[in-house]
């Protein structure tokens, strides 16, 4: 296969390892999620519209808010901001790619993979209805005994799969391939949040993926790890939630880093105590995984413990404090441009503020004990996760232009944001004011109706707002203005120093800082043979960077392009999601009969699609891992890259390095 995709035809998005194209799969594949959660929360809310509707039956309404809550967690928020971070991350470091193109196509296809197992299992007798926690033991099978409950449990630790290997690939190519003079300090704000997001990643989502194989043994090998009476329930408990509340900090932190840039560019000032916000990014990631037990403060862990663990909860919200005070001396300092992007970054400060307020009551041990369990839980997890998030809607705005070259409506886009947050309010608000409800509960008490009506009204309001951006962006896709290469007036990251749509790979010329701005450097061959040239053999002018000339000699010239392009990322998900998918139903398609001896014992195979989906898998899967090392596929290392503090550090070897740094999380869950 040529190293390069096509440029036109649908193969090129099965094929295409490029960064940016993989940032628009993760995009676009993103928001088809939401509107999948969305119907699951419309369908929640229908039912909670009348205190006995019978809309949903009891399993159906746990199934909707089983897959609402999987599929908003997991399928859409994170990968909406790693649509935006595949995108834009290499650009603003000045690399021409990821560390790792092939691992970053086969992070999204199993991404994709996942989601497409979990919609699967809704036909394999009902999907999983544990709830979005799967608690134990409500998630062995003689509880959850569907053959869809093996397969949602399955498409998680796929989904989980894909992302360890993103989070691996991030960690190498922000360390590794950071343009010349481009010092850690120096990355964009968003960069920073995102190098945060994948630091806690990296550990975080390795013990859901421990907690995920261990639950897939219990309900296909038959093991009793959460089903065993003494302690199933507290070993699932800490395992879940040593990853659930890093989960809180690395959904919002790319919300966050999109706030941080967007307050800058509406403000026209550089963020205030940009040092201290940067360090206080740091300091939540290392706290974020202190706070996991206050979840557990209905259990039967000692008083001590709590307290101390009262203390880091609380703690965690000095940090954040410091961050949300620099965001609002930076826009009284400057002056601001009320843009749909900047609205929707300065909506999610206020959501989030109003979360945080109120999730401090869930940190202090009496008033946990009041709260916990019912909807003002639901509340505060929303205006935390999907308040915090709302900055990414303003993010699709402010890279809409750069992504597409075209300008969107402006007035639909505010228009979008006044019915989002009316809608957004109206929903969760009053489930502060309704917080006696159970939650999980699909019938409730009378007294509780208004509310529950409220904010029925609001959901379809907040799932109305969503169609306007969906035809703004499709509108103006079409026959928008062209936007040029930087419609904004004070955004100075590298991307907006390229043509929109960026170039395949990216630069005119190699990109430095080493003269303490973007310049486009280009390199001279030893003998001083001629400069290394874009396509057109010309120079492109840009809004931030200078094009000269440099003579290297220490560097050889190597005028071999990249590749782009392979195919063996797509096929290798394709077998891995059909071997899952044959495991989901092994244990109910395959029964040993014992005899009196070994001799006289019969394997009963029930159905053979099941076992059959499970060899042709496990054959395609060493079929495409062969294929895939053989692939002549060329992606080097940029050798003029800051690469602090792993200097001297070959690529794949530091790649290595964070992968087993990973798994020591997960064989030590086991």
């Amino acid at each position: 296969m040529s190293g390069l995709p096509p440029t036109t035809s649908v193969k090129r998005w099965f094929v295409t390892t490029n960064h940016k194209d993989i940032g628009i799969l993760y995009t676009i594949t993103a928001l088809f999620f939401l509107l999948f959660g969305g119907v699951m929360a419309l369908l929640i809310r229908l039912q909670l519209w009348d205190p006995t509707s019978q809309i949903l039956s009891g399993l159906a309404y746990n199934e909707a808010v089983t897959a609402h809550g999987l599929i908003m967690v997991f399928w859409f928020l994170s990968p909406f901001a790693f649509g935006f971070a595949n995108y834009f991350v290499p650009l603003q470091i000045g690399a021409d790619d990821l560390a790792f193109p092939r691992l970053n196509a086969l992070s999204y296809w199993l991404y994709l993979g996942s989601g497409l197992l979990l919609a699967v299992s809704f036909f394999q007798g009902g999907t999983l209805s544990a709830g979005w926690t799967i608690y134990a033991p409500l998630n062995v099978p003689m509880y959850t005994p569907s053959i869809g409950s093996t397969g949602a449990v399955l498409a998680l630790a796929m989904f989980v799969t894909g992302t360890t290997a993103s989070t691996v690939n991030f960690l190498t190519s922000i360390h590794h391939s950071r343009a010349e003079g481009m010092g850690i300090m120096d990355m964009p704000m968003f960069t920073w949040s995102m190098l945060a997001t994948v630091w806690m990643m990296l550990f975080a989502f390795a013990a859901l993926l421990a907690v995920g194989l261990i639950l897939a043994a219990d309900r296909v090998l038959g093991s009793v790890y959460f089903s065993a009476t003494e302690g199933g329930s507290l070993l699932w408990g800490h395992l879940f939630w040593f990853f659930g509340h890093p989960e809180v900090y690395i959904v919002f932190f790319p919300a966050l880093g999109v706030m941080l840039e967007l307050f800058q560019t509406f403000s026209g000032r550089r963020l205030v105590g940009r040092k201290w916000v940067i360090i206080s990014i740091c300091l939540i990631s290392v706290q974020s995984f202190l706070v996991w037990m206050h979840h557990m403060f209905l259990t039967t862990i000692n008083l001590e413990i709590k307290t101390l663990m009262m203390a880091t909860t609380i703690g965690i919200s000095l940090p954040f404090d410091l961050v949300v005070f620099a965001l609002i001396y930076t826009l009284i300092k400057g002056r601001i441009q009320f843009t749909t992007p900047f609205l929707f970054a300065f909506g999610a400060l206020l959501l989030f503020i109003l979360g945080g307020i109120t999730g401090v009551f869930l940190g202090a041990i009496v008033l946990d004990y009041e709260f916990r369990g019912t909807y003002w839980v639901v509340a505060h997890f929303h205006y935390v996760m999907f308040g915090g998030a709302t900055a990414l809607f303003g993010g699709a705005y402010y890279w809409f232009p750069k992504i597409t070259g075209k300008m969107y409506d402006e007035f639909l886009g505010k228009l979008h944001f006044v019915i989002f947050f009316i809608g957004f309010n109206a929903v969760y608000f009053s489930m502060f004011l309704g917080w006696e409800t159970p939650r999980r509960v699909f019938e409730y008490n009378p007294e509780f109706q208004i509310y529950h009506q409220f904010g029925t009204i609001g959901a379809f309001v907040l799932g109305f707002s969503f169609f306007i951006m969906f035809y703004n962006f499709a509108k103006s896709y079409v026959s928008g203005e062209p936007a040029g290469d930087n419609p904004w007036d004070y955004s100075r990251t590298a991307e907006w120093a390229v043509s929109s749509p960026p170039p395949l790979e990216n630069w005119p010329n190699r990109p430095s800082y080493a003269s303490g701005k973007l310049e486009f450097v280009k390199d001279y061959v030893p003998d001083g043979g001629p400069a290394m040239k874009t396509d057109d053999n010309g120079d492109v002018a840009t809004d931030g960077g200078d094009s000269h000339s440099a003579h290297i000699s220490e560097y050889p010239y190597w005028d071999k392009h990249p590749s782009h392009a392979s195919i063996w990322p797509f096929a290798l998900s394709v077998a891995l999601g059909v071997t899952l998918f044959g495991f989901s139903g092994f244990a109910d398609a395959v029964t040993v009969e014992l005899g009196e001896t070994a001799m006289q014992s019969n394997v009963v195979i029930s159905n053979a699609m099941y076992p059959i989906a499970i060899v042709a898998g496990m054959l395609g899967l060493l079929y495409t891992g062969v294929k895939w090392g053989l692939e002549d596929f060329y992606a080097p290392p940029s050798e003029f890259a800051e690469r602090w503090p792993f200097n001297g550090v070959e690529k794949v070897k530091l790649g290595m390095w964070f992968f087993l740094a990973s798994d020591v999380i997960v064989f030590g869950a086991f």
